[in-house]
């Protein structure tokens, strides 16, 4: 058996061990993401949520449910009767929202409306709270029987490591498609939580509302710092909704949306049906309207043994060539895999960078565009530990932060063995005899041979592009302009060791850091006492103590000034004003706010129970503004933030000691 084994040992605090790579089996026939600010012009773009452009290329183009062939089966079916039952020969099943009484908009994203084009202001529109409450169909014509109708996807997965069978969008419904005319970015406008679908197995087709304002505040938190993410436009309180999850809880929809919400369990469920034709039909969807064109996908790196920084998109056909049996230059679905490898592989560095984790990351809740997707137990790290998980079902630490970047890359190998058939082909993809009738016994152990080399170059690239990118990301947050190779282990790894040994929280850190003025770390002496701004204010409480915490800290700082010697003056010394620009630089990438769990706890708990409301948007003005040092009093979005300075303080200081590493469970 082939083991792809991409992460070096040299690298304990980001990566650990690849599993092995499953043989790839082929069944015979059975039959860029838009950057968004939230400050700015622009407050009188766009239009409202009944006239933005909208489309539905997604159900165009692909095989519908065959219980409702059309939408007009779907519509005229009581809306009761659309329940959870296996689903095959499809993508998707048309089925629209289940009204529900009285909503109440809780909060919008202000990011999100313009990066969706909607009009400022339009929230306070009744068919913008009819719309992202599932109680209008936007694009149905309902005297006339047709038009844009609703849809959930069908798709499976692998789920800690287990196959699940069919699973599919249980409580998410998608509404239509929308491209922005300022940025030409498409986005698929989805409700979570808006009833029972055909894919909702035992469940109730719900979301509660402590998950909702988790999932709502998260997404445009990730987005803000930069990390490719699905996104979220409003959150919307359902008072007539009574959810039993752990308890009984109030309900609640979160209207997202993404460049798409395909995921690698939409080809598992696919392999594990033997549907050759639908896999195929799926990737040719995914590189021609979701990437826009086979010409855009990435072409093979040059030498991805030795890359510096994250290596760029290569685009357009290679003429490079797969070394292997019956050596063969790549098809186009070879490059369609590693496009998807490679956009996972900079999230996932992006993830490590910032202390992300996403806590269930199952085939299904792996995104085919490389997005954060499906937050469930989620959290960004407090005191820094490689073995944490937010996720207090996974005792075996299987999503746990270490574990993350080779997590991903086995779900992109079981991507790889679905697509496998595809890949192997070669040239011979498109031979009208392999398109219909499917591999030949005689060609089917050098069709495997070749696919699992492509797998296999697949993972270095993949390990290649997410080194790079952890490497850029880590270097401008330390305030260095160029990495050096010594930089991973000498400041990258012993720092994740000090903080590691001495409980430090991982992002405070980095923010305290920015503020530290080279001028203050002249002696040994000098930087044992800056070392205490790192520590919390309860004291050291990891090994060691604080005595050996300071002589440790201590000794990496010099290390570190003495990077910041090099990069930003001749060597020995550093003036006052590029040390200032080096400090408004690391400010800009370490973020002074982010919604970690007990924060999120806290607004939870006075949003439900104290019935408060105007603190969703106080956490989202902050969580939109990350890197701000200060939020009341300034202006945002045209408007000047009255904001709670004591609130703002509390959030932004130490984690309080019953707060740290908190976990929750998959139940939402």
């Amino acid at each position: 058996m082939l083991r792809n084994r991409i992460i070096p040992r040299s690298t304990p605090r980001i990566l650990s061990t690849n599993p092995p790579l499953r043989r790839v089996q082929f069944q015979q026939p059975a039959h860029r993401m838009a950057s968004s600010t939230t400050n700015g012009a622009g407050a009188d773009v766009g239009a409202s949520i009944n006239d933005i452009l909208k489309s539905w290329n997604f159900t165009s183009k692909l095989p519908a449910d065959a219980l409702y062939p059309t939408p007009a089966d779907s519509h005229k079916t009581p809306r009761g009767e659309i329940g959870p039952r296996m689903v095959r020969d499809a993508i998707f099943t048309w089925v629209r929202p289940q009204p529900v009484k009285d909503p109440e908009l809780l909060a919008v994203s202000p990011a999100a409306m313009r990066d969706l084009g909607i009009r400022p202001g339009d929230e306070k529109n009744p068919d913008f709270v009819a719309t992202v409450a599932g109680n209008k169909i936007q694009g149905w014509n309902e005297e006339k029987g047709e038009g844009g109708y609703p849809w959930a996807q069908c798709y499976g997965g692998f789920q800690f490591g287990s196959w699940a069978g069919q699973l599919g969008d249980g409580r998410a419904i998608s509404l239509f498609e929308t491209t922005n005319p300022e940025t030409g970015v498409r986005y698929e406008l989805q409700l979570k939580g808006a009833g029972l679908t055909p894919y909702s197995r035992f469940a109730d087709g719900k979301a509660v509302l402590r998950s909702s304002i988790r999932e709502f505040v998260v997404s445009e938190a990730l987005n803000a710092l930069g990390i490719p993410t699905t996104r979220a436009l409003s959150l919307t309180l359902l008072p007539d909704e009574k959810v039993r999850r752990e308890t009984i809880e109030p309900g609640a929809i979160v209207a997202r949306f993404a460049q798409s919400w395909l995921r690698i369990g939409n080809f598992d469920i696919l392999r594990s049906r033997g549907d050759r034709k639908n896999i195929r039909r799926l990737a040719t969807y995914l590189a021609e309207d979701v990437f826009g064109g086979w010409e855009n996908l990435s072409a093979r790196l040059e030498d991805p043994d030795k890359p510096t920084e994250s290596p760029a998109p290569q685009r357009g056909v290679p003429s490079d060539k797969i070394e292997g049996p019956s050596e063969s230059a790549e098809n186009r679905f070879t490059r369609l895999y590693r496009e998807v490898a490679r956009r996972n592989a900079l999230t996932v560095a992006k993830w490590q960078a910032y202390g992300f984790m996403n806590g269930v990351l199952n085939t299904d809740n792996t995104s085919l565009y490389g997005l954060s997707i499906d937050f469930g137990p989620f959290a960004f790290m407090d005191n820094f530990d490689p073995m944490y998980t937010p996720n207090h079902d996974d005792s075996l630490l299987r999503y746990s932060y270490r574990n993350q970047p080779s997590i991903i890359w086995w779900n992109l190998v079981r991507l790889g063995e679905s697509l496998g058939e595809l890949l192997g082909a070669g040239e011979g993809v498109d031979k009208k005899k392999f398109v219909e009738d499917g591999v030949e016994e005689d060609e089917a152990s050098e069709l495997i041979a070749r696919a699992e080399k492509i797998i296999t170059q697949t993972g270095e690239e993949y390990k290649a592009v997410f080194l790079g990118e952890y490497k850029r990301v880590m270097t401008a947050r330390l305030g260095l302009k160029n990495f050096k190779e010594s930089d991973f282990d000498q400041l990258f790894s012993e720092l994740l060791d000090a903080m590691e040994a001495l409980e430090l929280d991982f992002n405070l850190f980095f923010r305290r850091l920015s503020s530290v003025k080279i001028s203050e770390l002249e002696s040994e002496q000098a930087r044992q006492d800056k070392a205490a701004v790192f520590f919390y204010q309860d004291g050291v409480t990891g090994s060691g103590g604080e005595e050996e915490g300071r002589k440790r800290m201590g000794a990496w700082l010099e290390r570190w000034r003495q990077r910041i010697l090099e990069d930003w003056g001749d060597g020995s010394s550093v003036s006052e004003e590029a040390d200032a620009q080096r400090t408004d630089a690391m400010k800009k990438v370490n973020p002074n706010f982010i919604p970690r769990s007990w924060i999120l706890d806290e607004v939870i708990r006075r949003v439900e129970k104290g019935k408060e409301r105007d603190v969703i948007d106080r956490l989202m003005i902050m969580a939109l503004n990350p890197f701000e040092d200060s939020w009341a009093g300034r202006e945002f979005n045209g408007k000047t933030y009255e904001g709670d300075k004591e609130e703002e303080t509390r959030w932004t200081a130490d984690v309080p000691r019953v707060g740290r590493a908190m976990q929750c469970s998959c139940s939402s």
